[in-house]
């Protein structure tokens, strides 16, 4: 059995659901504590013909605190979710698949404040429907009673809890994770680099690595189901 663990973030990157993919079971890892500036509640869409970083208010977010303790601000968040998607609506007003995407994202953003983690959660899962994915999430890392341990103790543990074999990492981790360790416990590890992958987006000059919003404006959902299988495992 393969399993994948990570962070929850908003409509993250298609890189994100290749790791996803890649495995039979993936943990949201929700317990872990919150990274001002990084990629939890925020991401990147195109807007003219530039990135723009788009970031959903929080309420008293601290890097202190774990992501699943964490909510919405209570006035700033209505007046964003509005605004994100006027600017989503009128940014890809010539994108073949904008109804269906905004469509998505409504039903991802709640009208009021909520949980953060929620929020995040039921955007891996609305976007894993849309497209036609079929990895078995389990929904928050809480339950494991491990949050004492760190790194890759704590990403061992979680491997035997779930009677894995492989566990797959983004690439970013080969500098975390040593192969020999995990193998040591009965555990193979890989990492996952995903393949280079580029798409008309409306414009001459293509941007990657944009949230996954964007893919999915521009290409229909087929299509987005067979770059989930484009990565290697190293």
């Amino acid at each position: 059995m393969t399993l994948a663990i990570m962070q929850p973030y908003l409509f993250p990157y298609i890189g994100y659901f290749q790791l996803m993919h890649a495995a039979d079971r993936f943990v949201v890892y929700d317990d872990v504590n919150y990274i001002k500036q990084g990629w939890v509640n925020r991401n990147r869409i195109l807007v003219g013909e530039e990135p723009y970083l788009f970031t959903m208010p929080l309420a008293e977010a601290s890097s202190f605190a774990p992501i699943d303790q964490l909510i919405l601000h209570a006035t700033m968040y209505p007046k964003w979710r509005g605004k994100f998607l006027s600017t989503l609506r009128q940014a890809y007003a010539r994108a073949p698949y904008r109804d269906s995407v905004v469509g998505v994202v409504e039903a991802v953003l709640p009208t009021g404040t909520a949980r953060l983690r929620e929020v995040l959660l039921s955007g891996l899962q609305q976007v894993q429907a849309y497209i036609g994915a079929n990895s078995v999430l389990i929904p928050t890392s809480r339950p494991f009673g491990n949050d004492h341990l760190n790194g890759a103790d704590r990403v061992l543990d979680i491997c035997k809890h779930e009677l894995a074999d492989t566990y797959v990492n983004a690439i970013g981790g080969k500098a975390l994770y040593d192969k020999a360790a995990f193998k040591a416990e009965g555990i193979d590890l890989f990492f996952l680099h995903s393949r280079p992958m580029q798409y008309a987006q409306g414009k001459q000059n293509f941007v990657p690595n944009l949230s996954i919003l964007d893919v999915m404006m521009w290409n229909p959902p087929e299509q987005i189901k067979e770059w989930l299988a484009e990565y290697d495992l190293e």
